[in-house]
């Protein structure tokens, strides 16, 4: 009879072989993600000062009380920079779903069909990558308002072709292979062989550029809030901190120095995860 105990030793051991598979590269990268999520998780609960309370401490440096120092309001910015993991980690995952919701199923049905399907899917997917993503995103962004979820749909719709075109081309790489033609030769449909043959021999890939996108997602938001299309304020937005900081920079430096460092640090994060094996 199986035990609970049973059951966490074959979990532990499953996530110590999947582990073991990572480069040092995707190591790095899973420990700078897991570090922020933690600390974006705990933020509430680590005695920080409120992210969005004023103060009369305007333009601090850094200190004991206020260790990145304060912003113009007299907030607190290393409590904002920590407060603000979620907004940037969460909007980034929002990102890399939607693009991978979309573009998963086009890059199947595309690699696969070929013929005038593939065609005509190509042609869309060559249309989209041609447009700048970040282009097009500040100007849907302008038009449809700029919340969080308003941010993270835009941003996955931009991103999805890129998805696509991966999948695509994994996908035609694999539908010519041996235990393929054998499914197609005994009868298996083609839902059903893209189902138990084709995704699970693309899903690295797909993980890979999941978590890329991600990246994608976090740094592009940045980038919009930084241009003023970001998440409203009070709440605490890495790339509006940076754009807030940028005329104080010659007597409080960190007030944009700290958020676009965790900008960065996130991004590295993401990127060293998704790269491929050394």
């Amino acid at each position: 009879m199986t035990t609970v105990s049973d059951n966490r030793t074959r979990f532990v051991a499953l996530w110590r072989e999947k582990l073991g598979k990572l480069s040092v590269r995707q190591l790095i990268g899973l420990t700078i993600i897991t570090i922020l999520v933690v600390l974006g998780i705990l933020a509430p609960y680590l005695g920080l000062s409120d992210p969005n309370q004023s103060s009369l401490d305007i333009l601090q440096g850094a200190s004991a009380n206020h260790w990145f120092g304060t912003d113009a309001l007299g907030r607190d910015v290393f409590s904002r920079v920590i407060h603000g993991i979620r907004v940037s980690v969460l909007i980034g995952l929002g990102v890399g779903v939607i693009g991978t919701v979309l573009g998963v199923p086009i890059g199947l049905i595309a690699g696969y069909a070929r013929g005038t399907i593939d065609l005509v899917i190509l042609q869309v997917i060559d249309l989209f990558v041609a447009l700048p993503a970040l282009v097009l995103a500040l100007i849907i962004t302008a038009i449809v308002g700029s919340t969080a979820i308003n941010i993270a749909l835009v941003l996955g719709f931009v991103m999805w072709p890129q998805m696509a075109r991966l999948v695509r081309g994994q996908v035609i790489f694999i539908r010519e292979s041996v235990y393929v033609e054998a499914a197609r030769a005994l009868g298996g449909k083609p839902s059903w062989i893209i189902r138990q043959h084709i995704l699970p021999n693309a899903i690295r890939l797909v993980i890979a550029q999941f978590s890329i996108t991600v990246a994608f997602g976090i740094f592009s938001s940045a980038s919009l809030s930084f241009l003023g299309l970001g998440v409203p304020p009070p709440a605490p937005d890495w790339g509006t901190m940076v754009r807030e900081g940028v005329q104080f920079l010659a007597f409080s430096p960190l007030m944009s120095i700290a958020p676009g460092a965790a900008v960065t640090l996130t991004v590295l994060g993401f990127y060293l995860l998704g790269s491929k094996d050394d």
